[in-house]
């Protein structure tokens, strides 16, 4: 039986590799080019978004028979613009040292370069780059459309999008030699240009999967990216709750090193921005190195007002500051801890509220809100019970439209043989039991709207290309069909497993994990938020309150204390059933030990709690010596695990197990 298709073979139209290679022509395009330049007719034969290209190359007055780009002359200079962009440099160092040994033979260079379409960084075929330094394709060389016309960086970087040029596409002469796949770079935080990838060489090394190749290397150094932004900001959030400006009952704006929003919290409606230039990644100022307090002030806005301004210090450089608005902006001092999200309208549900105060929860909540503002992918990260169907939720809540859909649908609950028509649909008699009149996928049930996938680490492999496919192209086919059906559907994926083990093992695809992760939500597990403890149990003690009218419960210092030291494997889960157990078997509102199960109370192994004994302590055994042995490789690897299963000698499966087993917190 023929398996069934759930595309077509071809790409649409305005997809960047929608011409095959088979259908250019080299002389009807340079006759084509030699007729736009001289002025004799217009760029009708060639691609719309290069003849769109060589209309802005001539407007901008580029010479069409230059022999070669501009470049950065002077090595400082260029030292100081490879400084300047020192966390792009260091995103892409993975991805580069990935795939430099696949192009040291293969006729082609890499090439990296910053916001204006500088070279940064290149590697390849030692003979390739020798050649492009003929026409300045090296380090320092500016490629801009403003410079050197249509070519694979400058148009990326002009149009946003995936581009390929090919030999006489390209709009001055002296480059027409090569042949280029360039794909911008994004920032994770505000989703701006910041950069180019770019593959280069000869005209006779062109492939269609070549813009593939350059789309996967670019959204690994995303994903990189976003993994140092997340780093400083806990950093940020860290140092902002150490200082005087944390106080729970001040309205505070946080920013970042340049001066963007990061954080904001006691701000008039968490669902409704009160002005845009509060929101969550708007530069509210240019923050400098070296500032004072008085120039932060004086860069302000004329209309925001500070009850005091505080200089965020890390390693001794100024890497931040937490504004202190003042009484006009704050609101109810419950609402500093907790989001909210109103019910859908015309579903019977209660109001969710999102509470924690823990910096990395504090975070994971900001990138949710940023990539609901930014229409990306997000991939939800956490163990089960953390709250990871919340963040989803919260993504969809902050849409432009009250109305938009929310379409969950859990992969590990379909069987593998119906997960494709019930993701993409399917018409009448495609297949055995199909539905009469044929059936709309979730994809285009959740179009304008919010598509969730749980347990996205369940979907089979063979169906992983299609799902890459429909995001790509933003379409879907039934299966049976060949009609291309648009959606806009904005994906939430979610996960419980490390979906970079399984990329390394072969059970899920690179190319659709880059693609999927391109804002990565890690919502950290209750033993990480110990803060939030005493918070989740207020909340979950008046919320059942109020539902059971009856007298809240009282949790004595014993109590609580030995709650805070408890682990919570099942994570909030666990916490909210615990106390709503409580209420189900108490007539009275003191809560004792005898009353708390006895897993927290007395744990046989000693592990259910969140501390552990040093090994001075501990009964000397081979659990407690692996245990030590762990955690002094941790430390020696400061707290990577990659290279600390490396140094151990076992798999980081195994690794994680063991962590989880022994109590041993991961920060």
């Amino acid at each position: 039986m023929e398996r069934p298709r759930y595309f077509k073979n071809t790409q649409p139209d305005d997809a960047p590799t929608a011409t095959a290679i088979s259908e250019y022509s080299e002389g009807q395009t340079r006759q084509a080019w030699e007729n736009y330049v001289t002025g004799q007719s217009e760029a009708s034969s060639v691609r719309s978004e290069i003849a769109q290209s060589w209309q802005r190359s001539m407007n901008l007055g580029v010479d069409a028979t230059r022999r070669h780009s501009r470049k950065i002359e002077h090595d400082d200079d260029v030292d100081r613009l490879r400084r300047k962009n020192a966390s792009l440099l260091r995103a892409a160092r993975a991805a580069f040292a990935r795939l430099e040994p696949h192009l040291a033979d293969a006729k082609t260079m890499l090439i990296l370069t910053d916001k204006d379409g500088v070279i940064i960084d290149a590697i390849g075929d030692h003979s390739v780059l020798e050649e492009g330094q003929d026409i300045h394709l090296e380090i320092g060389g500016v490629w801009n459309e403003a410079v050197i016309g249509t070519n694979g960086i400058g148009t990326a970087l002009k149009t946003g999008k995936p581009t390929y040029v090919h030999a006489a596409e390209h709009f001055c002469q002296g480059v027409q030699a090569w042949t280029c796949a360039g794909v911008p770079i994004f920032d994770p935080f505000d989703r701006s240009v910041i950069g180019v990838v770019d593959l280069s060489g000869p005209p006779d090394i062109f492939r269609r999967h070549n813009i593939a190749l350059v789309v996967a290397a670019a959204r690994e150094i995303e994903i990189a990216l976003g993994e140092q932004q997340r780093e400083e900001r806990t950093l940020l959030l860290e140092s902002f709750l150490n200082s005087d400006a944390s106080r729970p009952d001040t309205s505070v704006l946080l920013l970042d090193k340049v001066g963007r929003i990061m954080f904001r919290r006691g701000l008039d409606d968490r669902l409704h921005l009160p002005r845009p230039d509060f929101a969550v990644g708007h530069q509210l100022l240019p923050l400098r190195s070296g500032m004072t307090e008085g120039d932060i002030r004086a860069a302000l806005p004329a209309d925001v007002e500070t009850d005091g301004i505080t200089r965020l210090e890390i390693d001794g450089l100024l890497r931040g500051a937490a504004l202190s608005l003042k009484r006009s902006h704050r609101i109810r001092p419950q609402d500093t801890v907790a989001v909210r999200i109103n019910p859908r309208p015309k579903v019977s549900e209660d109001e969710i509220v999102i509470v924690g105060a823990a910096p990395k929860m504090l975070q994971a909540i900001e990138l949710a809100e940023r990539a609901a503002a930014a229409n990306v992918t997000v991939l939800i990260q956490g163990e089960t019970g953390v709250g990871k169907e919340l963040f989803a939720r919260l993504v969809h809540s902050r849409l432009k439209s009250r109305d938009a859909p929310y379409v969950p649908v859990n992969c590990a609950a379909i069987s593998k043989d119906l997960i494709g028509a019930e993701l993409f649909g399917h018409v009448e008699g495609a297949f055995t039991g199909a539905v009469r009149g044929g059936k709309a996928g979730k994809f285009e049930q959740a179009d304008g709207g919010v598509l969730c996938l749980d347990e996205i680490g369940d979907m089979p492999v063979e169906l992983q290309p299609y799902l890459l496919r429909a995001l790509e192209q933003r379409a879907v086919y039934r299966i049976g069909d060949n009609e291309r059906r648009p959606v806009n559907v904005q994906l939430v994926a979610m996960t419980n497993r490390n979906l970079r083990d399984d990329v390394e093992q072969g059970r899920f695809r690179r190319d659709l994990f880059y693609r999927i992760g391109i804002v990565a939500i890690e919502v950290p597990p209750l033993r990480q938020r110990d803060r939030d403890v005493c918070l989740l149990i207020d909340y979950f003690n008046a919320a059942f309150s109020e539902r059971l009218n009856r007298p809240p419960l009282h949790f004595g210092d014993l109590v609580m204390g030995r709650l805070k030291d408890y682990r919570w494997p099942g994570n909030v889960r666990e916490l909210r059933n615990l106390v709503e157990r409580l209420y189900l078997l108490k007539s009275g509102t003191e809560v004792t030990l005898a009353d708390l199960p006895n897993e927290i109370t007395e744990p046989t192994d000693g592990l259910g709690f969140s501390h552990y004994v040093d090994i001075e302590e501990a009964p000397v055994n081979l659990e407690n010596m692996e245990a030590l042995t762990i955690r002094r490789a941790m430390k020696a690897e400061n707290g990577n695990l990659t290279r600390v299963a490396e140094t151990l000698g076992i798999s980081r499966p195994t690794l994680y197990r063991k962590i989880k087993l022994y109590g041993i917190p991961r920060d």
